[in-house]
């Protein structure tokens, strides 16, 4: 093997378990968490703050990664019987399950000993705990045992706006509790929007997602009800004082938007619609947290 062919096999490599860690999931969960480190400081944070805050990224980061690739290895077989899942390394045979869990196991590692050293040790623990919910409970117990297995599970998935929180204040605070519910009630309508368009790729996997245990039109039902009871939720922000007008205005466009989504799912049902839904969840949730963001640097200039 020449040069040349040898770094293209290594890139190649590298790509491979760049993927098990599922890139584009991880920055959603490090985004919130983010934001949860910013919203747990007033004002702009000073030069020991900006040390923790990028350890607690990196950290986090990592152990959400660990994850996300402990799921690969251990959804290797259902994964190669869904088209949403056949490309991973891992269903194709690319990476063998002893390389997966030493990836794994080196991510949860690394990332621990970073929360642990030069962020504090209830972040790491906290976010242990949330590799252990993820990887373990909700992947291992409740994914192939009950149709609520994305509402129990998204506790772990919650998680990530009570890491950033830790990280920057050494607690969980009710301000955290609000922004974890929030992700809470977000999950299963964003995750039911996906399962409906791919109802018979969970059906071959086994997997007993709520739209193959009681169907589709059930299922459209608890879409439409869990945006407005999330509807609701969006608006505690405001409610208790954290927020100001900006989160609120965008709290309210984004939710409506959400609830009309999931009133047409339910009235006149189509997979491009079911798509369509399941793509603006992802926007609805990190428009929410941007605009939570702002709102926590714009609002004390005008008050």
């Amino acid at each position: 093997m020449n040069q040349a062919s040898l770094v293209a096999t290594q890139a190649s490599r590298w790509r491979q378990f760049y993927q098990l860690t599922k890139p584009r999931v991880v920055q959603l969960i490090v985004f919130c968490a983010v934001i949860g480190m910013a919203l747990a400081i007033p004002g702009w944070p000073s030069g020991p703050e900006w040390g923790v805050i990028l350890a607690a990224t990196a950290g986090i980061w990592l152990v959400a990664g660990a994850a996300a690739a402990f799921n690969c290895l251990i959804e290797e077989q259902i994964d190669a019987k869904m088209k949403r899942t056949a490309w991973r390394p891992t269903a194709k045979g690319e990476l063998s399950r002893p390389q997966t869990l030493a990836f794994s196991a080196l991510l949860c590692a690394v990332g621990s000993a970073i929360l642990w050293v030069w962020v504090n040790p209830l972040t790491m623990w906290l976010t242990f705990a949330t590799f252990v919910g993820y990887a373990v409970i909700y992947t291992v117990i409740l994914k192939p045992l009950t149709p609520q297995n994305i509402v129990i599970g998204g506790a772990s998935g919650a998680m990530p706006p009570v890491l950033g929180w830790a990280a920057l204040r050494g607690e969980v605070g009710p301000e955290a509790l609000m922004l974890c519910l929030i992700i809470f009630l977000w999950t299963p309508p964003h995750f039911w929007a996906l399962a409906l368009y791919r109802t018979e790729d969970y059906a071959k996997a086994g997997l007993p997602m709520l739209p193959v245990t009681h169907g589709s039109e059930f299922t459209r039902l608890q879409v439409l009800l869990y945006t407005w009871v999330l509807l609701a939720a969006t608006l505690l922000p405001f409610l208790t004082g954290m927020s100001g007008w900006i989160y609120l205005a965008a709290a309210l466009v984004l939710g409506l938007r959400f609830c009309h989504y999931a009133w047409r799912l339910w009235r006149q049902y189509s997979d491009e619609l079911a798509r369509a839904t399941f793509r603006f969840s992802i926007w609805h949730l990190s428009l929410l947290f941007a605009a939570l963001l702002l709102d926590h640097y714009l609002t004390p200039l005008w008050a």
